[in-house]
C-alpha cells in the first residue's frame, strides 16, 4: 500500500509529459499550510507578530492551491484516479484545500485585501468547496461499494477523506453566519449540523474499521502510517464544527436552541476530544515505531498536518468555551508541535519537488 510513487499507464493527454502526474494527496499540502496559518488565528496566547506571520503563510497557501490547482485540472487524469481505490479516497482533499484557504481569507486575510473581499472569496471558496465535498462524501462511497475491489485488510486513514469534507464545511461555513443576511438565508447556513451529521457518523463507522484492520491485521508500514493520523483530523474537526456552529447559534435560532447548541458543542465536544486523545496517542505510537524502522517520504506525511491542525482548533475551542488554563495552554503546545511539524515535512516536500525537476520525463502518478 506505497502512496510515494507508484508506476501507472498514463491518461492519453499526459503522454510525452516533462514532468510527473500528480495525484490529489498533493492538495494536502495546501490544507497542512493553511491550517497553520489558520490556528494560528485562534490561538488564546497569541501575539501580532504571530498574526503577520499567519497572514504570509495563508498567502503562501493561497499560491500554492492555485498552482497546484491548474496543474491537476490541467493533467486532464480525473477519472482514472477515480478507477483508482488508493487514489479516489483523496479526492477529499481539494475540497478541502478550498475551504480552508477560504477560511484564512476571512480569518486573516481581510487584513490584507479588507473585510469586503474576504468575504466575497471566502463565499466563492466555500461554496465550490462544499460543492465539490458532498459530491466526494456520495460518490468516492459509491465507487467503494459498486466498482473498487478491497481486501479484508484494506481500509485505512484515507478513507475518511471523503466523508470529512462536509464537517470542514460546517466548521467554516459558520464564519460567513455573521456575514449573511438575517432570516432564511442565515438560518440555511446554520443547517451546516447536516453536514457535521453526515460526516461524523460516516467517519465513527469508518473509525470502526480502521480499528479492526489493526487489531486484526498486520500493522501498517512505510506510507500508509501517517494517514492512521486521519482519525485524528476528522475528531477534532467534529469539535471545532460543533463550537463553530455553537458561536453562530444565537443568530440564527431562537434563545432555548441557542442554549441547546452551546451546551452540545461542550458536552459532546468533551466527549469527542476525549477520544481524539486516545486517537493521537495510538497515531503517535504506531508513528514512532516505523520512524525506527524506516519511514521513507511520501505526499501522506502531509496527514500529520492538517489533523494535528484540526486537533488545535479543537483544544482552543474548548479552551475558549470553558476557560479552561491547561486546555489553553494545551493548545499552544500543539500549536508548537504543528508548526515544527509543518517545517519538517514542507522541508521534504520541497526537496522532493527538486529532484522530479532535475529528473528526466517519467509515466507516473504521485
Amino acid at each position: 500500500m506505497d502512496l510515494s510513487l507508484r508506476t501507472r499507464p498514463s491518461p492519453p493527454a499526459a503522454r510525452g509529459a516533462t514532468r510527473p502526474l500528480i495525484g490529489p494527496t498533493w492538495f494536502a499540502a495546501v490544507m497542512g499550510t493553511g491550517i497553520v496559518a489558520n490556528a494560528a488565528a485562534a490561538l488564546p496566547h497569541a501575539f501580532p507578530e504571530l498574526r503577520a506571520a499567519a497572514t504570509v503563510v495563508w498567502a503562501g497557501a493561497c499560491v500554492l492551491l492555485v498552482v497546484l490547482a491548474a496543474r491537476y485540472l490541467g493533467q486532464r487524469a480525473i477519472r482514472s484516479h477515480a478507477a483508482d481505490p488508493m487514489m479516489a479516497q483523496f479526492f477529499g482533499a481539494p475540497p478541502m484545500a478550498l475551504l480552508t484557504v477560504g477560511a484564512g481569507a476571512l480569518l486573516l486575510g481581510k487584513d490584507v485585501i479588507g473585510l469586503d473581499a474576504a468575504v466575497g472569496v471566502d463565499w466563492v471558496l466555500w461554496l465550490t468547496g462544499t460543492a465539490l465535498g458532498l459530491v466526494t462524501a456520495c460518490t468516492v462511497p459509491y465507487l467503494m461499494i459498486t466498482r473498487h475491489l478491497f481486501a479484508p485488510d484494506a481500509a485505512f486513514g484515507g478513507w475518511l477523506m471523503p466523508v470529512v469534507v462536509p464537517m470542514v464545511s460546517a466548521a467554516t461555513g459558520a464564519l460567513l453566519v455573521p456575514h449573511t443576511p438575517a432570516g432564511q438565508p442565515r438560518l440555511t447556513l446554520l443547517l451546516g449540523y447536516a453536514m457535521l451529521g453526515l460526516g461524523l457518523v460516516a467517519t465513527l463507522l469508518i473509525l470502526a474499521m480502521i480499528y479492526g484492520r489493526l487489531v486484526h491485521h498486520e500493522v501498517p508500514t512505510g506510507a500508509t502510517v501517517p494517514t492512521v493520523w486521519i482519525g485524528l483530523g476528522a475528531l477534532g474537526q467534529s469539535v471545532t464544527a460543533l463550537g463553530a456552529l455553537a458561536t453562530v447559534a444565537p443568530a440564527a435560532l431562537p434563545a432555548p436552541y441557542a442554549r441547546g447548541a452551546a451546551v452540545f458543542a461542550l458536552l459532546g465536544g468533551i466527549v469527542m476530544w476525549g477520544f481524539a486523545m486516545l486517537w493521537l496517542t495510538l497515531a503517535a505510537g504506531l508513528t514512532v515505531r516505523t520512524i525506527r524502522a524506516g519511514l521513507p517520504f511520501a505526499p501522506t506525511w502531509w496527514s500529520f498536518i492538517f489533523p494535528v491542525g484540526a486537533c488545535v482548533t479543537a483544544t482552543g475551542a474548548l479552551a475558549a468555551r470553558t476557560g479552561s488554563a491547561p486546555l489553553a495552554w494545551t493548545t499552544t503546545l500543539l500549536y508548537a508541535a504543528l508548526v515544527l511539524a509543518w517545517l519538517v515535512v514542507a522541508g521534504h516536500s520541497l526537496r522532493h519537488a527538486a529532484r522530479h525537476v532535475r529528473r528526466p520525463a517519467r509515466q507516473i502518478v504521485e
